[in-house]
């Protein structure tokens, strides 16, 4: 896949999520539709191995904001399993699954990724969602491989 322009494309570090991790997430934006939903995945290494369904206090279809407590009760989990947060995820109704400006100015955990699902419906048969990763370190935006193993 080729990045669209304005994406740098140097270094990208792959990520690997589980078809079940990659179902949750989209189950969760479906579930939220029209509203952005957000959460966090966590693994080892650059495995993505849980996913952490969040609530997004924004209830907005164009912003989110993960709801401090259950990121405290995440983190905590986090800590207990062993594991360590690979990603930030969150959901663009109607939208590209490219980082907002927003997307770009909040992005406050340079070591992890943002995955964003594009869903253009809440009923849009699997082959119109398309979910991607990034990084977003000093307002530039990276595109890594996000790849879905069974």
């Amino acid at each position: 896949m080729t990045a669209p322009a304005g994406v740098a494309t140097d270094g990208p570090m792959a990520l690997e999520i589980g078809l079940a991790q990659a179902v949750a997430i989209v189950y969760h934006a479906r579930q939220q539709f029209p509203n952005e939903c957000c959460g966090l995945v966590a693994g080892r290494g650059s495995r993505i191995e849980r996913v952490f369904w969040g609530t997004n206090v924004e209830s907005s279809p164009f912003t989110y904001r993960l709801d401090p407590h259950e990121q405290l009760r995440f983190f905590t989990e986090l800590d207990a399993l062993a594991m360590e947060l690979l990603g930030i995820y969150h959901s663009h109704p109607r939208s590209p699954a490219y980082p907002s400006q927003t997307d770009v100015t909040q992005a406050f955990y340079p070591e992890a990724a943002y995955l964003i699902v594009s869903l253009p419906s809440a009923d849009a048969p699997a082959a119109e969602v398309e979910v991607r990763a990034f990084r977003i370190v000093g307002g530039v935006i990276t595109e890594e491989e996000l790849a879905v193993a069974v």
